[in-house]
């Protein structure tokens, strides 16, 4: 399909309120699944069936990155400054994490030299970027920033959640996948987070194979497409593909198994290397690409995903995977189900259109 002949009508259902899950399912493998094989094939199940539904040839791919506690809520402090004020962290400018592109809340109301504080953390604005973003620098406490954060910070809930409920002590936990290990993301690859000890030992036991990559989320995920898909600009993020990961893919194709992305990030950052002629050993830099109807999948056979926002990038990244027509057939059955949707929400194991 040509990008083009696109339509944001294409991306768009309506989802009565009561589906957004505002928790994740407890236990994890209680979560429900939908597992799509186009053009036209759709059985409901559990994520705890997952094992049952991949082959031991397959191969699963996860997102190691870890979710900071971004969001700060503080005061503006300092001469003729008062009022609350709040911070989401983007990224660090420097190696000492000293210095973070951050957005802000009342961002109008903040100059360059603006004093805030975040519990025994100072900080002081630079100047802005843009509308929507600041440079901020901070003065940590001797644990360092990640302790701080630790501490004081919040997770960084997405804005469908936020309005319906504040970030709380319990999405430290339920917010963070089972494999994070590198810190940087601001939002959480979703998918990952229905993966627990149970489901990864029962997809041991059943042989089915695992490796990881690294895409530190951004914000941006969030963002609906407002405007002509041809003129989209996707927002970047940093990733990373080593060697070893690469070699568990080249043995997965080597024996006829499938690569199985577990979650839109991990498909981004491995189609953004596996487009590349020739292929790298391995890759660490920024990715912006942006999968849509009309994309070349080059690596990946299945996509374990939730259920994404109207409009958005990830439903298009989904629906260029297992086809517009087919995607639309099945967010209409998951709400007809009442399946829960988005983040906390359940999931869908997706097969690769035939093309």
């Amino acid at each position: 399909m040509d990008e083009t002949g696109l339509s944001l009508d294409d991306f768009d259902f309506e989802l009565p309120e009561h589906l957004i899950a505002l928790r994740p399912a407890e236990p994890r493998g209680s979560a429900r699944l939908i597992c799509g094989t186009p053009p036209g094939g759709i059985s409901f199940h559990h994520i705890r069936d997952l094992p049952d539904l991949l082959d031991g040839d397959d191969l699963l791919v996860f997102n190691n990155t870890k979710v900071i506690p971004a969001r700060l809520r503080g005061v503006r402090a300092g001469p003729n400054q008062s009022g609350q004020v709040e911070l989401l962290l983007l990224q660090p400018l420097n190696g000492e994490a000293t210095i973070w592109v951050a957005m802000a809340k009342p961002l109008k109301k903040l100059t360059a030299g603006s004093k805030l504080q975040f519990g025994p953390v100072t900080a002081e604005v630079l100047g802005r970027i843009d509308e929507q973003t600041c440079r901020v620098s901070f003065q940590w406490s001797h644990q360092g920033w990640q302790a701080d954060l630790d501490e004081f910070g919040l997770m960084p809930l997405p804005p469908y959640i936020e309005r319906k409920r504040s970030a709380d002590r319990q999405d430290h936990f339920d917010y963070q996948p089972l494999l994070a290990r590198y810190p940087g993301a601001v939002a959480a690859p979703t998918a990952s987070l229905h993966f627990d000890e149970a489901l990864m030992n029962a997809l041991s036991d059943k042989k089915i194979r695992s490796c990881e990559v690294t895409l530190h989320v951004g914000a941006g995920t969030f963002l609906p497409v407002k405007e002509d898909v041809s003129k989209h600009k996707m927002h970047e993020e940093w990733g990373e593909v080593g060697a070893a990961a690469m070699e568990e893919i080249r043995l997965t194709k080597a024996r006829h198994g499938r690569v199985v992305a577990v979650g839109t990030t991990v498909m981004r950052i491995l189609e953004t290397v596996y487009a590349m002629d020739p292929l790298p050993s391995n890759f660490a830099g920024p990715t912006n690409i942006f999968l849509k109807p009309g994309s070349q999948f080059h690596v990946c056979d299945g996509l374990v995903t939730n259920f994404h926002l109207p409009r958005s990038t990830l439903l298009m990244l989904v629906a260029g995977f297992a086809g517009t027509d087919f995607v639309q057939k099945l967010y209409r059955e998951a709400v007809n189900e009442e399946l829960r949707f988005f983040s906390y929400g359940d999931a869908s194991l997706l097969w690769k259109q035939k093309i």
